[in-house]
């Protein structure tokens, strides 16, 4: 049956509920795949900037657009196309998703001029904003089994904090051995991989009755979130002072408020508020926020220190990364595989921003000789193994319980806080690198080469300490929020049961109270 966008199930399971099909791992495979190239496809494109460039001929102040107008498109449009696969189907969505993706990716790395390149990154945006929320609310709508539920996400998470460091590695080696456009081609693989499969496995999902859309409520929260991201990404490019600055970020808060009244009344909400009332679901969106923000700190200026200090080219500096891409992997499976069904998320996020943030803190030891493997190395590790300890439950939490359909815009909530938290941590953190590194230089008389290397330093410790203390304010937000316990259903107190590999006690066994 394909009730919801669930895959198929075969009757005749043990309980005398519908089996599920097996091919459901299959699913878990393309929606994976999916994922990773929407959360790649952030990061991919910072190594090969420096040669398109080159290439196209445009300034140092137009290369920033080539990553906001990939986060502006996104960003805006998460929630809108949460609701729209919601409305036409999670098979409609997710392949038009893909076959957007592809379609503008192919562009984008044929382009003949900066113009051709950045619109190719919106529509990539803009896709990949109905893309992203399809392929998470397939995940929760297949995996219902607590334990199954748990590898899935388990790995869904993994590829989510995994992917910006892949990223990474994939475009230092297209660039240095084939072109910056094929960090734009290679979508294409991915892209065909995803929607052959989907094509295949998925069953049809068609919308149910006549679709309806809040028109007003996704205007609101469109323009609101672009005011939001293009306020923080100007932030970053000029100054918090400028009204481009402080202007569109007011707008986008007095927009998203509105957006909040509207839902309240509107009679077919883009956002019912019953999604982000949940005070689990409410901590996974915030948590998730949080934890963005500071991780983007983490591969931007860790890219920065491991290229311009110490040297490393692109595809070393990518491979340096992938200690912390193992230790993302194994502690979202893990965690997600034996704690989160018994203990929830609450004994997982808030210590995982904690080891997260140990991590940032004891990279600040940093200097202008460092050892990658005695002052890198045990960093990345730490960080690796809490970021996982945090997005796979949180990816799991945000979207637990909601009815399937609502499933699309919940996924887009969680989606919304990365990309917005993203957006925050990287303008924030810019700002603060620059103003360390300017007021290191003022302090320290006529600069010279070693004092331009000290500045650097110095300016890389401010942030990364700075990336601790967010971490640290979410781990407290993330204990505040979550309850205690394992995730249970309205009416369901049991819905979550220790894992197969658990050992439980027989009733026979059991002493009477």
């Amino acid at each position: 049956m394909a009730d919801g966008g669930q895959v198929r199930r075969a009757p005749g399971g043990p309980d005398g509920t519908a089996a599920p099909d097996p091919r459901r791992w299959l699913v878990l495979g393309v929606i994976a795949l999916a994922q990773l190239m929407i959360v790649l496809d952030a990061t991919i494109m910072n190594i090969a900037l420096p040669s398109a460039q080159r290439s196209l001929h445009f300034t140092i102040v137009d290369r920033q657009w080539v990553v906001t107008a990939y986060a502006l498109a996104f960003g805006s449009l998460l929630l809108l196309g949460g609701k729209l696969s919601d409305l036409l189907g999670r098979k409609v969505t997710f392949l038009a998703g893909l076959i957007g993706f592809a379609a503008a990716s192919a562009v984008g790395g044929a382009a003949l001029n900066f113009g051709m390149l950045v619109a190719a990154r919106a529509c990539q945006g803009a896709f990949g904003a109905l893309l992203a929320p399809a392929a998470l609310s397939l995940l929760a709508v297949t995996f219902s089994d607590p334990a199954e539920r748990g590898r899935a996400f388990g790995v869904y998470g993994a590829v989510a904090g995994a992917g910006g460091a892949v990223g990474l590695l994939l475009g230092g080696v297209l660039t240095e051995y084939l072109s910056w456009r094929w960090c734009l081609y290679v979508n294409l693989f991915f892209a065909g991989l995803a929607a052959t499969g989907a094509a295949i496995l998925l069953p049809p999902h068609p919308a149910q009755g006549r679709p309806k859309m809040d028109l007003p409520g996704a205007a609101l929260v469109s323009a609101g979130m672009f005011c939001i991201v293009y306020g923080f990404s100007n932030a970053g490019l000029h100054s918090w002072h400028t009204p481009s600055t402080w202007g569109f970020l007011a707008a986008g808060v007095v927009l998203l408020v509105l957006f909040g009244f509207r839902q309240a009344r509107a009679p077919q909400p883009l956002l019912p508020p019953r999604v982000v009332t949940d005070r689990n679901r409410g901590g996974a969106y915030l948590t998730m926020l949080i934890a963005s923000a500071g991780m983007f700190g983490i591969f931007l200026f860790l890219t920065y220190y491991l290229q311009q200090t110490l040297g490393f080219s692109p595809v070393v500096t990518g491979l340096a990364f992938l200690p912390m891409v193992a230790g993302i992997m194994t502690a979202s499976i893990s965690s997600n595989i034996m704690l989160m069904p018994r203990f929830g998320p609450r004994p997982l996020a808030p210590p995982g921003m904690i080891l997260a943030a140990a991590g940032l803190a004891l990279l600040t030891r940093i200097g202008v000789h460092s050892s990658y493997a005695a002052d890198v190395l045990p960093s990345l590790l730490m960080m690796g193994l809490g970021l996982g300890l945090v997005f796979a439950p949180v990816f799991n939490t945000g979207t637990f319980g909601v009815p399937p359909q609502d499933a699309g815009v919940a996924a887009a909530t969680v989606n919304t806080g990365q990309q917005l938290g993203g957006s925050i941590g990287t303008s924030l953190l810019n700002t603060i690198f620059a103003s360390a590194v300017a007021s290191y230089l003022s302090a320290h008389g006529r600069p010279s080469p070693q004092v331009a290397g000290q500045a650097l330093i110095h300016g890389y410790s401010t942030v990364f300490w700075w990336s601790a203390a967010i971490l640290t304010g979410g781990a407290i937000v993330a204990v505040t929020l979550f309850r205690s316990g394992p995730l249970t259903r309205p009416g369901q107190p049991q819905q979550f049961q220790p894992v197969p590999d658990a050992t439980p006690v027989p009733d026979a066994d059991r002493r009477p109270a």
